[in-house]
């Protein structure tokens, strides 16, 4: 059990200075053991070897000479013994990933003060004097002078056994303790470095299964940090986290995020595991991050932290209050340029599917930032959905893997430009290698997903799907995917509880909806499905979605109002989506139908021809357009006009729908479009 509650960061802010001839950084201003002050500071201000030793030490890290800080602070550590130069020499062999290296310094047994005599006042005595064996550290008042007084202390050199082990006498036991014993700071550096080393279950034991501070009267959201810092508490909990999601315990891992970031709103990483990971579904973003203590922890900053916090959530609702935040940021910070803040603007932009607008804020972004990882996904699907502009992400993706081969989004970009041209295999093969190299990167098990779906391996893209979905707890878009699959393959049941369930996490998504339509419609409840089309519609337009994403909607929609024989509706439905694209060879056939069940074949002809010059070899519009022309030339009863007479002209018609419907789900198995096509005549 670790003895205090990590209320403060490990630092604390030092005692001012009488003397101006004192360099400010001849201590780091760091001490991680609180009950002492780093010892040999002599009072008249002039510095010792020790003072100067530290201060190099202190430039080598600012200027990233590593070696040269670990080769003097080990000198330093050999003289003075002092719990604090260990945790800086440990912090340096961390830096240049000497985790095993660091993880025995911060686990081997240090001298412990001894308790003071009854009526002892002298302050100046350090804390490890008497008891450390090393000998003291003398200071020459006048500072022309140092020696080392190599003199035998009370406590001999702690003998160390193989891997680590320590042998100490009996009488030394109860004078000594390891650093990560003494200090939080430590016991959170050796977690670090076992997380490094890959040892899960041993940095998982070093932290403890969950906070041990968690009912401490110094721990909780509403104390605040006593120097203003991030609580080493709150680090722990984000650490623990990201054991927890190795160990693949999810749900404990966002327990864990979700206590980090209450405990100090100010720790982004675990914000960002919570909310970049989708470990929560929109509606518990929202709660819990409008929830979190930001008065109690940072009054001054509260404001600007819950902004920017609002800013990276999910846009699937509170489209008026995300516009306010981001015009917040803008008028009264200054952040028009911030990269964060523009990716707020794009992402907005991408939920409403306007890739084109969205790819003008993401290249503003990459222009400020060459690499900006949160962007990236963002610009590289925009690429894709924009055909004109695949031709640059064959270029960005090469730059990224010569500028960046170790970060997995370089490989993704890679997959993508294979998926561009339906290389399905290719494509699989760099969106596996980026998963390994980051098992929480969504898009590329997404991605990795799709390709087996526009392959026609819909069996295996449902697999995938569902291992994306229980990675990633908080996003419906893979249960949206396995209900979209298991339409095609005509499991009804299951793709309504995948729909379902998706729904249930994601209520305001207009392609769930959509889908959602689509299944009634598969089921023959065309009523149902009319109403779920055009909540879809209602919902593009609260979203600001572009209308051009939603044609295949209208077009659903128009054929369920045919179905239930309201001419009218269907008619409006089909020309808005020749309204939208006037060469639209599905809206052009299905509108000259309804021109021909409403007896108006000259109509019908007109938009039958119309839909033959776009697509020259659709057998099915040309027998229309035949029987069109064979009863605009025969005059008199249905039995001149159709053998059999009007019974067998609509019997003929039923089974060329079904037949045009068989089409447009072959259609979809094809190109992926089944929305579009195995919908739109029926």
């Amino acid at each position: 059990m670790l003895h205090n509650s990590p209320r403060s960061s490990p630092r604390r802010h030092r005692r001012a200075q009488d003397s101006t001839s004192r360099h400010p950084l001849a201590n780091d201003a760091v001490d991680v053991f609180q009950e002492s002050e780093l010892g040999g500071e002599p009072e008249d201000g002039e510095w010792g070897m020790v003072d100067r030793m530290r201060l190099w030490r202190h430039d080598a890290l600012m200027q990233h000479l590593y070696e040269t800080a670990s080769f003097w602070g080990d000198k330093i550590l050999s003289w003075t013994n002092d719990p604090n130069d260990a945790f800086w020499l440990a912090q340096t062999y961390f830096m240049t990933h000497q985790y095993s290296r660091a993880e025995r310094l911060l686990t081997r047994p240090f001298p412990v003060a001894a308790p003071s005599q009854p009526g002892e006042t002298n302050k100046d005595v350090h804390p490890m004097r008497g008891v450390s064996g090393m000998g003291s550290v003398s200071f020459d008042p006048k500072g022309k002078s140092k020696e080392i007084d190599l003199q035998v202390g009370s406590t001999p050199r702690l003998p160390m056994g193989p891997a680590g082990l320590v042998r100490l006498p009996e009488e030394l036991q109860a004078r000594v303790s390891r650093l990560v014993d003494m200090s939080v700071a430590c016991r959170y550096l050796a977690a670090q470095c076992q997380v490094r080393q890959g040892n899960w279950s041993d940095a998982l034991e070093m932290l403890g299964e969950a906070n041990p501070f968690r009912h401490s009267e110094r721990s909780g959201a509403a104390v605040p940090n006593v120097d203003g810092g991030i609580k080493v508490e709150a680090s722990m909990c984000h650490l623990r986290g990201i054991l927890m999601l190795k160990l693949n315990r999810g749900e404990q891992a966002k327990l864990c995020f979700m206590e980090a970031l209450t405990l100090d709103v100010k720790c982004y990483d675990a914000f960002s595991q919570l909310i970049g990971g989708e470990m929560m579904t929109p509606d518990e973003e929202w709660e819990f991050v409008q929830g979190l203590a930001y008065k109690h922890q940072t009054p001054d900053d509260a404001d600007f932290i819950q902004l920017m916090y609002t800013s990276r959530l999910r846009k699937y609702k509170h489209a008026e209050e995300h516009a306010l935040t981001r015009q917040r940021l803008v008028e009264d910070y200054g952040l028009s340029d911030n990269p964060d803040v523009l990716y707020s603007f794009a992402d907005a932009l991408f939920t409403q599917r306007r890739w084109a607008d969205c790819y003008v804020i993401t290249t503003r972004i990459l222009e400020l930032v060459s690499f900006h990882d949160a962007t990236l996904p963002l610009h590289i699907a925009c690429m894709y959905h924009v055909f004109h502009l695949r031709s640059k992400l064959f270029v960005l993706a090469h730059e990224l893997v010569d500028k960046e081969p170790e970060n997995p989004i370089s490989w993704y970009a890679v997959g993508v430009w294979y998926l561009c041209g339906d290389k399905w295999s290719q494509a699989r093969q760099y969106f596996s290698k980026t998963s390994l190299m980051d098992p929480r990167f969504a898009p590329a098990w997404v991605a990795f997903a799709h390709t087996f779906a526009m392959e026609g391996e819909h069996d295996h893209a449902v697999t995938a799907y569902s291992t994306c979905a229980r990675m990633f707890l908080g996003s419906h878009l893979p249960l949206l995917f396995i209900g979209m699959e298991q339409i095609t393959l005509s499991n009804h049941q299951l793709a309504e509880e995948a729909l379902h369930a998706a729904y249930a996490a994601c209520d305001t998504d207009p392609l769930l909806i959509n889908e959602m339509g689509v299944m009634a419609f598969t089921l023959g409840k065309y009523q149902e499905a009319a109403q779920l089309f055009e909540r879809t519609l209602e919902l593009a337009q609260v979203t600001k979605c572009s209308e051009r994403s939603w044609m295949a909607t209208y077009l659903n929609l128009g054929t369920c109002f045919r179905k239930l024989k309201d001419y009218e509706k269907a008619k409006q439905n089909y020309q808005r989506v020749l309204d939208i694209e006037p060469r639209h060879r599905q809206g052009l056939g299905c509108l000259g139908m309804v021109y021909h069940f409403q007896d108006e074949v000259d109509k019908a002809i007109v938009k039958y021809h119309e839909a033959l010059s776009i697509d020259p070899i659709n057998t099915h519009i040309i027998e229309l357009l035949n029987l069109a022309l064979e009863s605009n030339v025969a005059c008199g009863s249905w039995e001149r006009v159709y053998p059999g007479g009007e019974e067998a002209f609509r019997a003929m018609l039923a089974s060329l729908k079904n037949k045009f419907g068989r089409k447009g789900v072959e259609a979809k198995q094809g190109d992926g479009n089944r929305s579009e096509e195995a919908m739109s005549v029926g």
